[in-house]
């Protein structure tokens, strides 16, 4: 029985989940070096596969491994092996390469088929926990396929990132080790043939899809002249200075059972990091599109990474979704999703806020006396969408957003590409593709730990910032409790746009201050758990200092944390602070 690949990809992700769990890789590293010490005579230069595996047995590992993992057989998709003794298949996160379809081991001409790259990211964190993206590399691994033994070394230089693509950052020593060895290996003659054949391949495609977006582009330019001023984005660089077709940026991605709705997909993309790319000197915004394993490691981007990761995810909901290029307010340039429903609903949808909007587009030609919508999104034009298979330019007369129709299928309004043409650059498989999507990664952040650090950290730096003030601090902690409920209630009134239970907040908050006091509250959302960072930043709040500063009669002071945390260790941090003291006339 064979899985289908996204089912493979969720059940590799729940057994690694677990394995790292249960700190299975440590144990056995331990009970191997043990083995070694207490069973290697000095005449034997090394123990046998089948001595190993009787020590682990011997020790319990493997039967508390199959303990833990409990396989359930689903009669009507039949999407997990009802048998443990399946052969399972273990891939790193980053290393996309698969030998095994979940029944057979992939003999060494198959594997020298598969052409995705291992992409390696090189990220640093400082000590405040700020990520910066280094360098990103992707690796051609089949020269193993080779070597002697399924073993080889290779050394790679690693280029930066940006407007540092140019510039070496440093020597990487890489071995690559077949594991289970390969039955028959390759001649290296082989291998570098074939590997030439596709770059022979990859090269010719590129040239004719390069001359297609440019006969394309002639051909949108004749429709009108004043569609050389709009934002028609047919390629992107990456990270590393190389033109791609923006297609290529999005594939349908499934986040398993770590994301329930569209709307809970569009929260998480919103509190990863906002961050432009870093331009040297003037001359405006530095292009610079991230691969999706680079946004995702570095926690951050610009807002076409957010856009292009949130398309992703609807589009692996199931939705009808476009990535949007266009302008906001100023003429500044910006990227955002579209969805379009079959009663014909067109949906906004900010990546950068997780706002969303309906579109219902102004009649110019309708009378000045005659109601019109009001657009309440911020977009102002729009120059092109795109998805992992359609590409199309607007050229309907006027490329504002509020006049616009989204009638796709209307060639008259919007400009398609070729679907032929942009599958064979951007299709899962095509050479000239990015490497498939990594499947997402669940939180490594306990919420309850560090909701309460970061709480504590806030009480030190009040206390300390009144002292400095001359005034005392006197904590309530059951006051700090009730503003749990608030809190949560403002989390899911941003991943669902429903507000609930703040009723009961105000009922608890009514009883617990007498009458005679005054309340204040003041709540404030964050994507980063630095408490330092945000103490500063709330201070600068004047209704945040109110509260901090309070000066008054019995006056008693508050502050709540909570953590709500997504994949990719992703959190969205609300806090909370306020008072309550007797009021004086």
């Amino acid at each position: 029985m064979s899985l289908p690949p996204e089912k493979a990809s969720e059940l590799k992700q729940l057994i690694h989940q677990q394995l790292s769990k249960m700190d299975v890789h440590g144990r056995i590293r331990e009970i191997l070096a043990e083995t070694i010490r207490e069973e290697l005579a000095p005449d034997q230069q090394q123990l046998s596969t089948e001595d190993l595996i009787k020590a682990l047995k011997r020790r319990g590992i493997i039967d508390d491994v199959m303990k833990e993992l409990n396989f359930v057989t689903d009669n009507v998709d039949q999407e997990l092996p009802s048998s443990p003794k399946q052969p399972v298949c273990f891939t790193d996160r980053q290393s996309t390469l698969k030998k095994s379809d979940g029944t057979r081991m992939a003999d060494s001409t198959t594997m020298l088929s598969i052409s995705d790259p291992v992409h390696m990211v090189l990220i640093k964190t400082d000590i405040f926990a700020e990520t910066t993206l280094v360098a990103s590399y992707f690796l051609e691994w089949r020269s193993v396929l080779g070597s002697e033994n399924g073993v080889t070394n290779l050394t790679v230089e690693l280029m930066g990132v940006g407007t540092e693509s140019k510039v070496s950052v440093g020597i990487l020593n890489i071995k690559l080790e077949m594991y289970p060895p390969l039955n028959q290996t390759l001649s290296q003659e082989v291998v570098n043939t074939q590997l030439a054949l596709e770059r022979q391949k990859t090269a010719e495609k590129e040239r004719l899809f390069l001359v297609y977006a440019k006969q394309w582009w002639r051909e949108y330019l004749q429709i009108r002249p004043s569609h050389n001023s709009r934002l028609v984005k047919i390629f992107a660089q990456d990270e590393n200075g190389i033109n791609r077709p923006v297609c290529s940026y999005v594939k349908p991605l499934r986040a398993g059972r770590l994301l329930d709705t569209p709307r809970q997909a569009a929260r998480f993309v919103n509190v990863l990091g906002y961050e432009r790319a870093p331009v040297i000197g003037g001359g405006g915004k530095q292009e610079q599109w991230c691969t999706l394993l680079a946004f995702l490691c570095r926690n951050k981007g610009d807002c076409e990474d957010h856009a292009n990761l949130l398309c992703s995810l609807l589009l692996g909901y199931g939705l009808e979704a476009f990535v949007c290029v266009g302008t906001k307010a100023k003429g500044v340039p910006h990227a955002w999703v579209m969805t379009c429903g079959t009663d014909g609903t067109v949906t906004f949808w900010d990546s950068l806020t997780g706002h969303r909007y309906l579109h219902k587009p102004i009649n110019p030609d309708e009378p000045p006396a005659a109601e019109q919508p009001k657009p309440l999104y911020p977009y102002r034009t729009i120059g092109c969408v795109f998805n992992h298979q359609t590409f199309l330019g607007n050229c309907q007369p006027s490329d504002s957003v509020e006049t616009c129709v989204f009638d796709l299928n209307d060639e008259s309004k919007w400009k398609p590409m070729n679907e032929e043409a942009v599958k064979s650059v951007c299709a899962p498989g095509a050479t000239t593709s990015l490497p498939p999507f990594p499947p997402l990664c669940a939180s490594t952040i306990d919420a309850s730990v560090t909701s309460n650090e970061i709480e504590m950290q806030l009480r030190l730096l009040v206390s300390e910032h009144r002292k400095d003030l001359g005034l005392t601090t006197v904590w309530e902690d059951q006051l700090s409790y009730l503003l749990s409920p608030a809190l949560a209630s403002y989390e899911f009134e941003r991943t669902t746009s429903i507000s609930a239970g703040n009723e009961e907040f105000q009922d608890a908050i009514r009883r617990a201050v007498p009458d005679g006091h005054t309340f204040k509250g003041f709540p404030i959302h964050f994507v980063y758990r630095n408490a330092r960072r945000a103490f500063a930043t709330c201070l600068r709040s004047p209704f945040c200092e109110e509260i901090i500063c309070c000066r008054g009669d019995q006056v008693r002071l508050a502050v709540r944390v909570r953590v709500f945390t997504y994949p990719e260790s992703a959190c969205a941090v609300w806090i909370m602070f306020a008072c309550k003291y007797r009021s004086v006339l």
